[in-house]
């Protein structure tokens, strides 16, 4: 989501133009964590798999169908290159395989539009946020797919007999006890989450994908995690919810923003980013209420707003080192 490559881009340079495009793509799908690794997108790919073949083959699908339209508009080749452009089409394609399910030829039709459209809008929302010093994060995604779901049971093709969109956000409901199982699953899924994918396992595999590209970026992503669980707990939320890691996600990306990839980690700006995380899991529900009536979902909408506003405050900030 912000980070151009390293090391890699010399030896990636060097390889066949097959094997710069399945570098490409697979970096993309990585940039949803922020990170511009191989290893790391093999090991989410080989985490989207694990939680059905049709969904590793939509975040594949996303990532490749953005990076084509990026590289065809002839968009910035190095931020091409590093994923900057597939990860938002990755994130739509998956959203729309779980969201209007996996195994419809609209379905993937509007995947591939989505992902296509995403690119367009990472550019206008890149350019719009560039004299700001701010970056685009997930905003393209977030807009993509939130105009998808709204609008989709308007399309008969599109809506497969789900439930109809809810009129109304209602109070939570179910014990606030969180069980030992329900702790250490939602730890995991809170990870696995930001792909929509609730699995233990699944989490899991992210969270090793995050550890063999930063060691750093896994132990952030466990800390904003932990802070997820505990806030959750703390003002009572569902136990069922926080095992499933549905409030948590966000906490996750905004602890790896905010130490690491956009503030110079230290001290300072890992209690700032868990104090972030907090903040996107209280923000959660409250964003999934707004978008309920109109049958849309927060996605990581909190993790946006949330991150944003604490970069915009960090030049306020004097312990606080922008990278």
């Amino acid at each position: 989501m912000g980070q151009q490559i390293g090391g890699e881009s010399a030896s990636v340079a060097a390889r066949p133009i097959s094997g710069r495009v399945v570098a490409e793509v697979l970096r993309g799908v990585a940039q949803v964590d922020f990170m511009p690794s191989v290893v790391c997108g093999l090991f989410f790919v080989a985490a989207l798999f694990a939680a059905g073949w049709q969904y590793g083959l939509y975040g594949l699908l996303g990532s490749a169908v953005s990076t084509a339209v990026a590289y065809g508009l002839g968009l910035d080749r190095e931020a091409v290159g590093a994923g900057l452009h597939g990860y938002n089409g990755c994130l739509v394609a998956l959203g729309c395989a779980v969201f209007l399910g996996a195994g419809h030829p609209a379905t993937v039709a509007v995947a591939v539009l989505g992902a296509a459209v995403a690119v367009v809008v990472t550019a206008g929302v890149g350019a719009l946020l560039a004299g700001r010093g701010l970056p685009a994060l997930t905003v393209p995604f977030c807009l993509v797919a939130t105009a998808v779901t709204a609008a989709a049971p308007g399309f008969r093709r599109l809506w497969h007999g789900a439930p109809a969109p809810a009129a109304l956000p209602v109070p939570a409901d179910g014990p606030t006890g969180l069980s030992w199982d329900q702790l250490w699953h939602g730890f995991f899924a809170n990870i696995g989450q930001i792909f929509f994918m609730p699995q233990w396992y699944v989490g899991l595999l992210f969270l090793a994908g995050l550890f063999a590209a930063s060691r750093l970026a896994g132990l952030m992503a466990c800390a904003g995690s932990a802070a997820g669980l505990v806030t959750a707990w703390a003002f009572g939320a569902p136990g069922e919810s926080v095992g499933q890691g549905l409030l948590g996600y966000s906490g996750v990306l905004v602890a790896l923003a905010l130490c690491g990839v956009f503030l110079a980690p230290d001290g300072w700006s890992a209690a700032y980013a868990l104090v972030g995380a907090a903040a996107a899991t209280v923000l959660t529900p409250a964003l999934g209420a707004v978008c309920a009536p109109f049958g849309g979902h927060a996605f990581t909408w909190p993790f946006v707003l949330t991150t944003m506003l604490f970069l915009a405050a960090a030049p306020a900030v004097p312990r606080l080192r922008r990278i």
